[in-house]
């Protein structure tokens, strides 16, 4: 139950509720808490001026957007409250839970009565901190809030289940824990106080004892408060009001506003609204179950994940330690060789140095002899010798002529090592796909005779090469933005053949696809260039163009229906998707399917329903924007929100320009996007509602619309910019 918690605190106080009242929009607040967050507003707007003004039909009126505007008219007053008439610049408060609360508008004037008799002043209004809606308090006050005593019970449950151990209240020393409760004695035992003081004999027998949390309930519980009208306090609630979905008293039926209403028998409706409950719960108790499963599924993948990463890293390290080792065997190698080459040199040169070294000691030799054969002074024995010396010399000389001079080894090493190849290698050494069972398939081939484009709309045909014999399981069909952006996905599937629609007219798209199995994608088939039609498309035979249209609406308009695949899942469409509703009380947004990024657009959307002044929002916006709330409330939207009386223009949460005009059923909302001019400009029953909305607007954008289920439309597209607007321009 701990994980109930929260839903038991009130958002102001951050406490577990205390008298919990329930406001119109179905949230809770504690009695005192939405005392101290009351706000008074003006005369004017109190419920009593309103109804004597006959602008107002219900006790509880939720604020116009505008309110706030009666103290600055930069604020629309839609959301919250950014100042007060008393304290126009005291900031918001955060309550523990974080949510935004205000203060109220003067110090509650000191009283001794309690909270909820405690008197209320005059034209008081309260704004949930949750959703924000502001509402008008009647001369009821607070007492007009319905109390939520089931809220009351869950929280008294919740409260007794976290106490502390009930002690024995016989034990004179040091209490020991409570074992039982006997309830008619009405007090708590311990075993060895049990059996001393309440012996299971005589008239003791007849007691019953329960375990001391039971008996806790059963002595804490007070009688269960029956639930009293809010407009007739004095009786109970007999009946449900099926159109108001309330209960009610007797009196409402007969005097009331609920007199003409259907009514059913309270315990009926308690036992359907309680099996419907149980049966929402099932299926919710269902996804809650599968998400515990899936908890527990990411719960071992993380221990899966860890394991396996220490296997691999294991692994990687042995793969990379195996490749240094041979290169160490590979480095030890070519060291060797190195170190052969090395002794090899040095023996020649050795060689070369003890050959010369001899030959010119008998060189010198034959010299010193040769001059002392010269200092002899005896002509006949000097001329004996003297032939056989000179040829000694001219041979010796000649032995020394013949490369003996010139070194046999160089002193480079003539090895040179190539690591270039094995440094790129290893630069690349990368990771690459494991444990694939079969390999990817062959890239796809786009068969241009079969493409085309028609309007907005492009057909592309591929097919798989001839010779593959990789069977693929689909595919991925990618086209860009038409400026040249990034591609993204418009097909995944089993087909050869797509359709796209919804492309900008007059622009170039670039298509590529690539086929995918299960052991992964192939590459991308080469690109094809794409280009759509410049406007509207019409078949001609043989009448002169100027005979089937006329010139002057010869403008690009395009064709388009919401798309079920953006919008939100309270979203309901219907009519080929032209029209929209919704099945939630809250704003949720839908976009149309046609993307615009040039040119000049126009298109119009119908109030089929309109209940209870709603706020629908129309305007453009990104793909990427937030599909639960108003359009308009972050930066991925511009919107115009309407209600009855007045609008305003919306972006990224900032509200400007209140114009007055309003739409009821039958209305007519005109969207004109100039993406030429960069502007976007609104159009309520073909009279354009204010300035123009905004400037600067570039880049990619779909048509939006937010609404709740008070609301009805249905879009008309394919329509000519309204003929002021044509004429402005070409003066312009």
């Amino acid at each position: 139950m701990e994980e109930m918690e929260e839903e038991l605190k009130c958002p102001v106080c951050g406490s577990f509720y205390r008298e919990p009242i329930i406001l119109p929009c179905s949230h809770n607040l504690c009695q005192a808490c939405a005392r101290n967050i009351l706000v008074q507003t003006p005369e004017s707007e109190s419920p009593q001026s309103r109804r004597a003004s006959g602008s107002g039909v219900s006790d509880y009126d939720y604020l116009d957007l505008d309110k706030m505007s009666l103290y600055s008219e930069a604020d629309s007053g839609y959301g919250s409250y950014g100042g007060f008439a008393s304290a126009p610049t005291t900031p918001c408060q955060k309550s523990p839970n974080g949510v935004r609360v205000f203060p109220p508008a003067m110090p509650p004037p000191a009283t001794h009565l309690s909270p909820a008799l405690a008197p209320v002043p005059r034209n008081s209004c309260i704004t949930c901190p949750q959703c924000h809606r502001s509402l008008i308090l009647d001369d009821r006050g607070l007492r007009g809030f319905p109390k939520n005593r089931v809220l009351e019970g869950v929280i008294d449950r919740y409260q007794q289940s976290k106490a502390a151990a009930l002690k024995c209240q016989l034990c004179e020393k040091a209490p020991k824990e409570a074992t039982v409760m006997c309830e008619q004695c009405d007090v708590f035992y311990c075993d060895p106080c049990r059996l001393r003081c309440h012996p299971p004999r005589g008239p003791l027998a007849k007691h019953r004892l329960v375990p001391p949390a039971q008996g806790r309930v059963s002595r804490r519980l007070s009688p269960r408060k029956v639930s009293t009208c809010t407009d007739h306090e004095l009786e109970n609630h007999s009946m449900y009001c099926v159109q108001c979905k309330m209960p009610v008293c007797y009196q409402c039926l007969e005097e009331g506003k609920h007199s003409s209403h259907e009514v059913k028998a309270l315990g009926a409706m308690w036992k359907l609204h309680k099996s419907q409950l149980s049966q929402a719960l099932n299926g919710l108790s269902d996804r809650a179950k599968e998400a515990k499963e899936f908890l527990v599924q990411l719960r071992n993948m993380v221990q899966q994940i860890q394991e396996n990463s220490v296997e691999f890293e294991a692994c990687l390290v042995a793969q990379c330690d195996a490749l240094i080792d041979a290169l160490n065997r590979r480095k030890a190698q070519l060291l060797a060789r190195v170190n052969k080459e090395h002794e090899h040199k040095l023996k020649v040169v050795r060689d070369q140095i003890s050959h010369c070294t001899v030959k010119l000691r008998q060189t010198t030799g034959l010299m010193e002899y040769c001059l002392e054969v010269i200092k002899e002074n005896d002509p006949s024995g000097f001329l004996q010798i003297s032939d056989a010396l000179i040829r000694r010399v001219h041979l010796t000389e000649d032995q020394w002529g013949k490369g003996t001079l010139t070194p046999r080894m160089t002193t480079d090493f003539d090895l040179s090592l190539d690591n270039s190849p094995l440094l790129q290698s290893i630069h690349q050494l990368d990771f690459v796909q494991v444990k694939a069972s079969s390999p990817v398939p062959a890239t796809p081939i786009l068969q241009l005779e079969e493409c085309c484009t028609h309007n907005n709309s492009a057909t592309l045909s591929w097919k798989q090469p001839p010779l593959s014999t990789v069977p693929a399981d689909g595919y991925i069909l990618e086209l860009d933005d038409g400026n040249g952006g990034q591609f993204r996905e418009v097909y995944v599937g089993k087909e050869t053949m797509c359709t796209v629609d919804g492309l900008h007219f007059n622009s170039t798209y670039n298509a590529r696809v690539k086929a995918f199995n299960k052991t992964g994608v192939s590459p991308y088939s080469k690109t094809l260039v794409l280009q759509t039609s410049e406007g509207c498309n019409f078949e001609t035979q043989s009448a002169p163009y100027s005979q089937l249209v006329d010139i002057k609406k010869l403008l690009a308009v395009a064709w388009f229906a919401f798309d079920p695949g953006s919008a939100h899942s309270d979203i309901i469409l219907s009519n080929d998707n032209l029209t929209v509703t919704c099945s939630s009380y809250d704003d949720r947004v839908v976009l149309g399917k046609t993307g615009f990024s040039k040119g000049v657009h126009y298109w119009e959307l119908t109030v089929d329903r309109y209940d209870n002044h709603p706020d629908p929002a129309f305007g453009v916006a990104r793909m990427d924007v937030m599909k639960d709330v108003m359009l308009g409330k972050d930066d991925k939207a511009w919107a115009m929100y309407v209600d009855n009386n007045r609008s305003w223009f919306m972006h990224n949460n900032s509200h400007t320009n209140r114009t007055e005009g309003g739409i009821a059923k039958g209305a007519t909302i005109g969207v004109l996007l100039d993406l030429n001019r960069k502007n976007l400009t609104f159009f309520i029953n073909d009279e354009q509602q204010g300035p123009i909305a905004f400037d600067n607007v570039e880049g990619l954008f779909f048509p939006a619309v937010s609404l709740n289920r008070n609301v009805q439309v249905t879009l008309h597209t394919g329509l000519p910019v309204p003929d002021f607007y044509s004429s402005r321009a070409s003066i312009a």
